[in-house]
């Protein structure tokens, strides 16, 4: 059971394979943030370790991407925003169907994480 530490906790679930990518995300975070780094959604845990991160930062180039989305918004029920970044349009469009919500570019993502991040620094 999650506490309240837990939950006011700052951060977010980054899933991709892509190692370069994954550290200048880290580094584009702000000091009060962490990320859960994971290649599978099923790594960060059941329904209520996936609910107290402020929200997903999903590759569409990797395996089992569009299986992730699928998973947290199907299986678990969850309304966590999810931001979908990099993939062909095929990608977006399947990503979009299992109801994802914003799509950006491999190169813009690491920019926006920071205004993502006072988004949701509730």
């Amino acid at each position: 059971m999650p506490t309240i530490e837990a939950r006011l906790a700052r951060r977010l679930v980054l899933l991709t394979e892509d190692e370069a990518l994954s550290a200048r995300l880290e580094q584009a975070l702000p000091a009060s943030w962490a990320a859960s780094r994971v290649r599978q959604i099923g790594e960060v845990g059941e329904f209520q370790d996936v609910l107290v991160h402020r929200f997903v930062l999903l590759d569409l180039e990797a395996s089992g991407g569009l299986e992730a989305v699928e998973q947290i918004r199907g299986e678990m029920m969850l309304n966590i925003p999810i931001f979908c970044f990099g993939g062909d349009a095929v990608a977006r469009d399947a990503a979009r169907l299992a109801r994802a919500d914003r799509f950006f570019g491999r190169q813009e993502v690491a920019a926006l994480l920071p205004a993502l991040c006072e988004q949701f620094g509730w």
